[in-house]
């Protein structure tokens, strides 16, 4: 199996990526990590340069594709960079591996529900996790959570999942002008079920705080001081 080292996670966040080699590689697993690394383009997506976007896509998608044609499983850390591969990278490249890339490319989650189904992993028991989990806005609506909340279900864990966004927004949250509104849009769900989250610590259960993506994490530290984690790194602690 492979891991794509997406730019978020191999320089911001590797926890997340060193997490998911644990857990598979604990469950007797070869996995390995893609060595050229890619860039999706989002930063260039969100700032309208389509075309600098697309040079990036293109390289991408000439790194992942020969990995995801083998017939090798391959799984991305980042749900933002995901996102990206199925929605923009296929509307921006007209070549047909952006569609074979797109389709091919799997979440963390997606694997290891399949690997679950197939008998060929075990997940850890999580019957005492209350787990507070923001997925991110941009996998909610080209990916979806079902996945991972199933997942999570499965392996016994109490979800309150955030019904709306963190705010961030990618570099919308950073830009001058747009901090104040990102911080009331975090005051709408996420912060609000953080709070309550903290004052049920005393309940004997262990709390967690699930972000996959990096904009939450980083909304989460800033706002709450609260370190949120990958699934990944949940699975992998508890195995």
């Amino acid at each position: 199996m492979w891991v794509w080292a997406d730019s978020f996670t191999n320089h911001f966040f590797p926890q997340s990526g060193l997490a998911a080699l644990e857990f598979l590689r604990g469950q007797g697993l070869d996995v390995r990590i893609i060595s050229k690394q890619g860039c999706c383009g989002l930063p260039w997506v969100t700032t309208g340069q389509l075309d600098q976007a697309k040079e990036h896509i293109d390289q991408t998608i000439t790194t992942l594709e020969p990995h995801v044609s083998s017939g090798v499983p391959v799984i991305a850390l980042e749900p933002s960079c995901l996102a990206t591969l199925r929605g923009d990278a296929v509307e921006l490249s007209p070549r047909p591996e952006a569609k074979t890339v797109a389709d091919g490319v799997q979440t963390f989650a997606e694997l290891v529900s399949r690997l679950v189904d197939e008998g060929r992993v075990e997940l850890p028991d999580l019957s005492d996790v209350d787990a507070v989990a923001q997925p991110h806005c941009h996998q909610s609506a080209i990916i979806g959570w079902d996945v991972d909340q199933q997942l999570l279900r499965s392996a016994g864990a109490q979800i309150t999942k955030v019904a709306g966004c963190c705010g961030l927004a990618g570099n919308f949250g950073v830009e001058k002008g747009h901090y104040e509104m990102s911080v009331d849009v975090a005051e709408t769900y996420l912060m609000p079920a953080v709070r309550a989250q903290q004052d049920r610590d005393a309940d004997g259960r262990t709390h967690v705080v699930l972000a996959d993506g990096m904009s939450c994490r980083v909304q989460l530290d800033d706002l709450a001081d609260v370190p949120a984690i990958h699934l990944a790194e949940l699975l992998a602690a508890r195995a």
